[in-house]
């Protein structure tokens, strides 16, 4: 939806930034644009404040500058720390001379954010598709730079239809990702990601009766063992002895049945595996959604988010 607010890591190699801080004077163009701008943390000092590599100089974000948030305790001095050896976004504040009469730029990553913020992200409606950039992951939900390092939380259960124990079966630390805006309140922005996976029917129509294909052991129940095929697709293979969560599965596709929105399988193998990194496939790939139906037309069952 915009190109001048994104998740931080976006910016650095863009031809605009990099041509802002090729030297002094088009670092002082920057400065009086109030342009936002990137480069790498380099160094945390005893202070909590930010050293950055500006190329033709040094920049400081003084620790009140690091984040919105930060001065009144609100945000803790981990959101500055956490970024040594990464980009990090800022405004430059004012352009000196360090005691060794040496250039120096003070910087302003919480202006930048609040920039951000009151030109982009407030005007963010529910079923904006946004870009978004895994930071960390918590057993409940994986939290995501929305834009200049702004935090975003997507609940685990609205990462993808297909159930994960955890979200770090879906994510790393720095993926960047697409994203739905789920919920506006109070200025916080809820994230979710599986309205941008396909249907059942789209996902269901890669694959055939009798064909055998590669799934992920999600879940192994009394009844049945839920093997995942696509993010937004599991089916249900019958029990079978020593097969665990977390495994790779060689599959028999018995049946696609989507009336019930069910896939019958039979675990041909089961074993312990690295699972390889793919990406993500995005069925959706507009920039606003205002409904999403999940289940197949005259399905038993209605699954879908209305935005």
């Amino acid at each position: 939806m915009n190109n001048l607010y994104k998740p931080e890591g976006m910016l650095i190699g863009t031809r605009e930034n990099r041509t802002a801080l090729h030297s002094p004077l088009s670092l002082a163009d920057a400065y009086a644009k109030e342009q936002i701008l990137e480069a790498r943390a380099i160094l945390c000092d005893t202070a909590h404040n930010l050293i950055v590599d500006l190329g033709c100089m040094q920049g400081i974000i003084p620790r009140c500058e690091g984040a919105m948030g930060i001065a009144d305790g609100s945000v803790r001095d981990i959101a500055m720390i956490s970024r040594v050896g990464k980009p990090v976004c800022f405004i430059i504040s004012a352009i000196g001379t360090d005691e060794n009469n040496r250039p120096v730029a003070t910087l302003s990553r919480r202006a930048a954010q609040e920039k951000c913020t009151q030109e982009y992200l407030s005007k963010l409606r529910t079923g904006d598709v946004i870009d978004a950039c895994v930071t960390h992951l918590e057993p409940f939900g994986a939290f995501c730079d929305i834009g200049c390092g702004v935090p975003s939380l997507m609940p685990i259960d609205s990462i993808s239809v297909s159930r994960i124990s955890h979200p770090r079966d879906r994510f790393s630390p720095g993926d960047q990702i697409k994203a739905v805006v789920k919920n506006i309140e109070n200025g916080r922005i809820t994230l979710s990601q599986k309205e941008l996976l396909g249907s059942w029917e789209q996902n269901a129509a890669l694959f055939s009766q009798g064909e055998t294909v590669s799934g992920i052991v999600r879940s192994v129940e009394p009844y049945g063992i839920f093997i995942e095929l696509m993010p937004n697709l599991a089916g249900l293979a019958e029990p079978k002895e020593g097969v665990l969560p977390g495994q790779q599965a060689s599959v028999y596709i018995k049946s696609i049945i989507p009336e019930k929105m069910k896939i019958k399988l039979i675990i041909i193998d089961a074993f312990s595996a690295a699972t390889l990194a793919t990406g993500l496939q995005y069925f959706y790939t507009g920039a606003h959604l205002n409904n999403w139906q999940y289940s197949p037309a005259g399905s038993e069952k209605c699954i879908q988010s209305v935005f």
